[in-house]
């Protein structure tokens, strides 16, 4: 077990690794971090990372690796076309998924490009039980449309339920009777919801959706970049499941898709990703794509180094002492803020700890961005980056109106074998110190906006001086303290 209770204290995640190598943080002053903010247009992935103290962007390629990857990357071929590193790969994918063919890509995106180019038409309609924002704007670009099948459990914050990432199957097959099979090229589920707070679904839910497919002769698409997290959580919480192996857990999932597409960066720690199909007629359909887009079939945009870290970190990932370091961490997070009154997702899912902006800064108008306002809040605050998933992340609708998310999330991301529970005790008292004063934290709004992804680059500026306004509070409570 990777967690225990102290004799006298409380039961904390417990490191089943040690760290032997080591990178320097820095934590630049109080006035240095609002400069920087406001240098980055308010937006965190602007920011320089030599500005940041604890990167909670994401855990996205910032998994730390472990001595056996890093080894295995000393060992790559570096054969343009035919390199053993890929099939060595490939071999390792058709061991734990059971498929024939691999699909090599530079990342999950480059996946859902090639998917989408193939596949989704004019018109085409795509079920989800949540959308990504890369996977939403892919299909929107080839002219579908995205329509999610999420179950009533997948909007409340505060929740018990163990899987609200769960597709709703009445909801589905009543959008398929709708919309009319032909025009429903797949039917999509992310293991992890990303947007909603990396929430689950169940192997049983995946069998029902399946079922759904087989009836309306439907392909079923799992996006499995964070499969990990999905994996535990079925493990733990699904009764039905918890005689099973990890191993047989990704087998049974696999079995029953007719495409898995992954982020490496995400899914085995390292770089790249893949589409895995067992059907042959899909793998041709796609194939000609991976070298006008990618690169050759045997690399597809992939660094043969990064293919060795994930043929070890596919390995490493049935390992149930591995893929619990993410969950575990962020249980013991959400849990110090819910204590302390901080409104968070519950219960605790992947990714990292999600915080409610709705309810945390409940004075700031959806079209101001409270997720993004309270992210650019945290990082004047305690030098930490964390992530708006929120109206933000959505796109304006044609007539150029907003569309307001479902929730307004400000991810802290906590990627696997990366922090200290310190670490982690230190951010969490800059939110509690920023939950006492959270109605200094004022609205943004958008000085350069870009029409796709605008999360990414795009810029802000605060709707009055509430950053000086903080900074001056900060000043007064903690003194000469960054």
């Amino acid at each position: 077990m990777s967690q225990i209770k102290f004799f006298k204290g409380e039961s904390l995640p417990l490191e089943m690794h040690k760290v032997r190598i080591i990178q320097k943080l820095n934590l630049i002053p109080l006035e240095e971090r609002k400069q920087a903010m406001a240098e980055a247009g308010f937006n965190t992935f602007l920011l320089r990372n030599r500005d940041v103290y604890l990167d909670m962007l994401t855990d996205s390629g910032v998994n730390a690796m472990s001595d056996l990857q890093l080894a295995a990357m000393m060992k790559a071929d570096d054969s343009y076309a035919g390199s053993e590193t890929f099939y060595k790969l490939e071999a390792k994918l058709q061991e734990l998924f059971g498929t024939e063919y691999f699909l090599p890509a530079h990342q999950g995106r480059a996946c859902e490009n090639i998917i989408s180019r193939v596949f989704v038409k004019p018109g085409s309609v795509v079920p989800m039980n949540y959308h990504f924002t890369t996977t939403k704007s892919h299909i929107t670009l080839n002219g579908g449309r995205v329509e999610e099948v999420f179950t009533d459990e997948a909007l409340r914050i505060t929740s018990n339920h163990p899987f609200k990432g769960n597709m709703d199957i009445d909801r589905l097959v009543a959008l398929i009777k709708e919309t009319g099979a032909e025009n429903i090229p797949f039917v999509r589920m992310e293991a992890g919801t990303n947007l909603i707070g990396g929430q689950p679904f169940s192997l049983e839910n995946l069998r029902q959706v399946r079922r759904v497919c087989d009836e309306y002769d439907i392909m079923l698409v799992l996006d499995a970049s964070l499969l990990a997290d999905n994996l535990y959580f079925i493990k733990q919480r699904e009764e039905s499941c918890r005689g099973m192996s990890i191993r047989e857990i990704t087998r049974a999932m696999a079995e029953l898709c007719d495409i898995i597409y992954f982020s490496a960066r995400k899914l085995g720690c390292a770089r790249g990703g893949g589409i895995c199909t067992d059907r042959a007629d899909l793998a041709d359909k796609m194939r000609e794509f991976v070298p006008l887009y990618e690169g050759f079939l045997t690399y597809g945009g992939m660094s043969v180094r990064e293919m060795e870290a994930l043929t070890v970190g596919l390995e490493e990932t049935m390992d149930e002492e591995m893929i619990n370091q993410g969950p575990l961490f962020i249980k013991y997070m959400a849990e110090k803020l819910e204590k302390l009154g901080i409104p968070v997702v519950t219960p605790p899912g992947g990714l990292g700890c999600h915080v409610d902006a709705m309810a945390f800064v409940d004075h700031i108008p959806q079209e101001q961005y409270p997720a993004g306002a309270l992210a650019a809040a945290i990082y004047i605050a305690s030098g930490v980056r964390g992530m708006e998933r929120g109206t933000m992340s959505e796109q304006r609708n044609e007539d150029g109106s907003e569309t307001l998310s479902n929730m307004e999330l400000v991810r802290l991301a906590l990627p696997r074998r990366v922090f200290t529970l310190s670490q982690v005790d230190y951010a969490v008292d800059r939110l509690a110190w920023l939950y006492e004063n959270r109605k200094l934290i004022g609205g943004l709004t958008f000085v350069e906006e870009p029409k796709v992804l605008r999360f990414f680059f795009g810029r802000l500026a605060p709707v009055t001086d509430w950053p000086d306004v903080l900074v001056k509070k900060f000043r007064e409570d903690f003194g000469d303290s960054l």
